[in-house]
């Protein structure tokens, strides 16, 4: 992969070789090319332009048909839209239904679209739209930016492990130096880093045993260097190892403290990787490992921390239970609101608590802050995201029992204060602008189940929709061969439904129904097969449905034919905004809001949620169990859609105006606006929500 594409779509920048010679563009030549990148909705920083100018004509060729390829991709205009309906939305709107039943009558039965008499005839594009900006980079920051992501302090994506792989494969084994930190906090990140370093073959074996403390540590090594799920959410096939793999993970799980504790936290997953990897061969080398397993296999007594800690919890030994989680502050901090709802003596979790917090890690820190914040606020219900590579959401009725509101508080100071004494301890911001719609975004986490995307965002935030009342959703698909496997006919279909202010049912746009009678909201066509590529467009007009009584919409794609999206050779959705939706084409790559990958392996995806009135989209990029009872479509899906609709809108996460504003109390002063300020946090400028791999190892540390 070209390091460019992988800059360019990160952080919106190239690099260019420096040119010594006289050579320099035609200033036609370079206006042309300005043009075409403004058509995808992209501009060039002064200094790049400046940089590409002074390329030879050939150099400049070879870059520029690169960059547009790239910036393509990101928006989604390499690939061609053919709906139902081309002249979409009048075209529909004006249609007949008898015609409209007809039509689809034909595709069903032929798989063709239907012929239109003349072509329908569109008004150019009267948007104006705002334009990205790609900037002038350089290959330090480029490995500095490979580097913060490396240091996240929490998961990170499918697509950013094949941007680390690809940058990994691509540098020299003396270039590494740049990227690797001396120390990778999170875990899953640690196992698929050394794991590309080990197929690459350019692992430094001596330098390995700094990254590894637990045997669990080594069990997230090899199932990565298995290609499975170093989050250990799903089952792995482990693959045969070498004889110097075998050494390799023995050696590093011999130095591991404590041992068989933890490796008794999976204790199947590490009987079946024995048997792989033959402890007892080296019995002598590695004493403690053969021990271990020896009480693994045949199960041989052994007590652990949880099983005291849960038999403490079980019977309200509260004292046998602060002395177990004082020892482990991380499991102490997990456990806390189920120490203080069970026990009558609240100040003693508080002030135990207290004593261990320094060794809690920060993004620990800022949820148990942000859980007891919001403790006492009256909730319908408790959101989860469980752990894996699939991004789903379960909602539960909030019914745990009342915690008194002196003690929540207590908790928020002692996290507080440990936050603050901690960010003081690196270096000063000077004077610093926190935009308070930074508490519209959450503070990032986890992304391991995060869809590569035009711009990244974490689940939960929300984001102005812009200026038109009309949105467009789009979708794309491509049946064909994955792995050598056929897809078969492939028929993915869009939908978007509309819900009151109470989450009552108002109405669906689907292949089911392609326009509503009672506001403006317009479907382009089903398409059934995509042999060639099909796509299917959605228009909702934001003051009809409003008016209506509509407030939230639920944008979703299903998998008709039932394939996961993960088995097919690609698709994709996105949204755009539109102040008249009969101009331009029906699908401007400028106007693109967004563009999402649609990669999961599930069959219902649903990419965001709409609050028209408060004009907002919110970030989702979920995925949802199918009901076996119904076919999948919109109609069979409601209850699911519902109940995740509640929970991504009542959802209480902790935000980046929170965590910013601690780290200026920490180091910095609070400046009035961007302009007075020496570091700037913003939506637009400065360190913005979509530095993700920045927010994640510079300021959750």
């Amino acid at each position: 992969m070209n390091m460019n594409t992988i800059y360019l779509r990160r952080a919106h920048k190239i690099t260019v070789n420096q040119h010594t010679g006289n050579g320099r563009l035609a200033d036609g030549y370079l206006g042309a090319a300005a043009r075409n990148l403004e058509a995808l909705g992209f501009a060039l920083s002064p200094a790049l332009f400046r940089a590409v100018r002074e390329l030879p004509k050939e150099d400049f060729e070879v870059l520029y048909e690169q960059l547009v390829a790239d910036l393509k991709v990101m928006v989604g205009a390499h690939v061609e839209y053919v709906p139902m309906y081309p002249g979409f939305p009048e075209q529909v709107m004006l249609q007949q239904d008898a015609i409209l039943y007809l039509n689809a009558i034909y595709h069903y039965y032929t798989w063709d679209l239907p012929v239109y008499k003349g072509s329908a005839e569109r008004e150019p594009l009267q948007e104006q739209v705002k334009l990205k900006v790609i900037g002038l980079g350089d290959s330090e920051d480029f490995c500095l930016m490979i580097r913060r992501l490396i240091q996240a302090k929490g998961s990170i994506s499918a697509a950013d492990k094949e941007d680390i792989d690809a940058v990994i494969a691509a540098l020299e084994p003396e270039e590494l130096e740049e990227i690797l930190p001396p120390d990778i906090p999170f875990k899953e990140n640690t196992a698929f880093v050394i794991s590309s370093l080990l197929k690459h073959n350019k692992a430094n074996l001596a330098r390995l045993g700094r990254y590894f403390k637990t045997a669990t540590d080594v069990l997230r090594l090899a199932v990565a260097w298995s290609d499975g799920d170093v989050s250990l959410a799903a089952p792995v096939r482990f693959r045969k190892f070498k004889r110097s793999g075998r050494r390799l993970l023995l050696g590093l799980l011999e130095q591991c403290q404590p041992l068989t504790e933890d490796m008794l936290r999976h204790k199947d997953r590490w009987i079946r990787l024995g048997e792989i990897l033959h402890p007892s061969e080296y019995k002598q080398r590695y004493a403690r490992c053969e021990e271990a397993w020896d009480i693994l296999r045949n199960n041989k007594p052994f007590t652990s921390f949880n099983s005291s800690v849960e038999l403490a919890l079980k019977y309200k030994q509260v004292w046998n239970a602060l002395d177990l989680l004082i020892k482990r502050p991380g499991e102490f901090a997990r456990r806390l609101d189920h120490l203080l709802r069970g026990t009558e003596h609240t100040d003693y979790v508080v002030l135990a608590f207290g004593e261990a917090v320094e060794q809690v890690s920060t993004p620990v820190l800022l949820q148990v802050k942000n859980h007891f914040s919001s403790r006492l606020e009256e909730r319908e219900l408790r959101v989860f995201f469980p752990k894996g590579n699939v991004a789903k959401v379960f909602a539960v009725p909030d019914t745990l029992p009342v915690i008194e509101a002196g003690v929540c508080q207590d908790i928020v100071n002692i996290c507080e204060q440990a936050l603050i004494g901690r960010f003081a301890e690196l270096p000063p911001l000077g004077s610093a602008y926190v935009d308070e719609r930074l508490k519209n975004y959450h503070v990032p986490f986890s992304q391991r189940s995060a869809s590569k995307v035009l711009h990244t965002l974490v689940r939960g935030s929300r984001l102005p929709m812009g200026e038109g009342d009309t949105i467009r959703f789009f979708s794309w698909w491509k049946e064909g061969k994955v792995n050598g496997v056929s897809t078969g006919r492939v028929d993915i279909d869009l939908s978007a439904v509309m819900y009151d202010h109470n989450w009552n049912y108002v109405e669906h746009i689907s292949y089911t129904n392609l326009r509503s009678s009672k506001y403006l909201a317009h479907h382009s066509g089903d398409i059934v097969s995509a042999p060639l590529g099909a796509s299917e467009f959605i228009d909702l007009h934001i003051p009809s449905i409003i008016e209506y009584g509509g407030r939230y919409v639920v944008a979703s794609l299903n998998s008709f034919t039932e394939q996961p999206y993960c088995n097919l050779p690609e698709c994709f959705t996105g949204w755009m905004m539109r102040k008249k939706p009969g101009s331009g084409e029906i699908y401007e790559p400028s106007a693109v809001v967004n563009k999402i990958d649609v990669t999961a392996d599930t069959r219902i995806a649903i990419p965001v949620i709409l609050d028209l009135v408060e004009r907002t989209v919110i970030w989702t990029d979920l995925s949802l169990t199918r009901d076996p009872n119904y076919y999948n479509n919109v109609e069979g899906n409601q209850k699911g859609m519902v109940l995740t609709g509640k929970a991504m809108t009542q959802l209480k996460k902790p935000d980046l105006y929170d965590l910013f504003m601690l780290h200026v109390k920490a180091r910095g002063q609070l400046a009035e606006s961007p302009r007075h300020a020496d570091t700037v946090f913003s939506v637009e400028q400065g360190l913005t929500p979509f530095h993700i791999e920045q927010i994640m190892a510079e300021y959750v540390v």
